[in-house]
């Protein structure tokens, strides 16, 4: 496969490398002509140099023969925005780094899916080493076709969890209000704001995407512009009436 990389920090180096053990083709895009330098010699890979946040970096790191795009520099905005660009060029499989776990709300609410919180998922480890609870990894417990989706709820989707429309495989597992986890059941009664976490049969996602995602509510402006025009006509006909 092919990945680029936005960022020539120490988790895209450390990534890239065993990346290209397996074989597979890697490009890194970094704005520190020095960096590149540095590593040009010890890394065999590709190197673009430019601020890959941009659309004409992105475009040159050719959207349309790239597997995956990790935007995972040490600026979450930079990151976040390298992401939207991203997907906006053709990149289809976005990975976006955050450090502040404040933002996942607002990466969900873009359309960001796919977002890794380094930070969060050390210092939960840590603690629960230090206070002697087990720990296993989530990707040890998901096999097979099984996948997990989130999504927030909106204004007019307040509702009990049972009266949710899903495909009859779905099932919500918990859900955050305000950054607090909730177990989540049949009575469950979801408002604007929550984030809803489900686990179903991978075959299911992207009809789940298509009916969850963060645009859902939002009406074509055109489609908008059409309707408006249509009550004018009919209004007009009424006045002449």
């Amino acid at each position: 496969m092919r990945i680029v990389f936005v960022g020539a920090g120490r988790e895209a180096l450390a990534t890239a490398g065993e990346l290209l053990k397996q074989n597979h083709e890697v490009i890194i895009i970094e704005r520190d002509k020095e960096k590149i330098d540095s590593f040009s010699d010890t890394i065999d890979c590709g190197f673009i140099h430019g601020d890959g946040s941009t659309p004409d970096i992105l475009k040159e790191a050719g959207a349309e023969d790239t597997d995956f795009l990790f935007c995972i520099t040490e600026s979450d905005q930079i990151n976040i925005i390298a992401s939207l660009v991203g997907r906006s060029l053709g990149y289809t499989k976005v990975i976006t780094k955050i450090d502040d776990s404040g933002l996942t709300h607002i990466c969900r609410e873009l359309g960001l899916e796919n977002t890794i919180i380094p930070t969060l998922t050390i210092s939960r480890y840590l603690t629960d080493l230090v206070e002697g609870r087990g720990i296993q990894e989530l990707t040890s417990m998901v096999r097979g076709d099984a996948r997990f989706y989130s999504f927030i709820i909106g204004e007019d989707e307040e509702n009990e969890v049972a009266d949710l429309s899903f495909p009859a495989s779905v099932r919500v597992v918990c859900y955050y209000r305000e950054g607090q986890f909730r177990v989540a059941d049949e009575t469950s009664a979801l408002k604007k704001g929550d984030e809803v976490v489900i686990i179903t049969h991978r075959d299911n996602i992207e009809r789940v995407k298509k009916q969850w995602s963060p645009d859902r509510n939002k009406q074509p402006q055109k489609e908008a512009d059409e309707s408006g025009q249509k009550n004018n006509d009919i209004e007009g006909t009424e006045n002449i009436r």
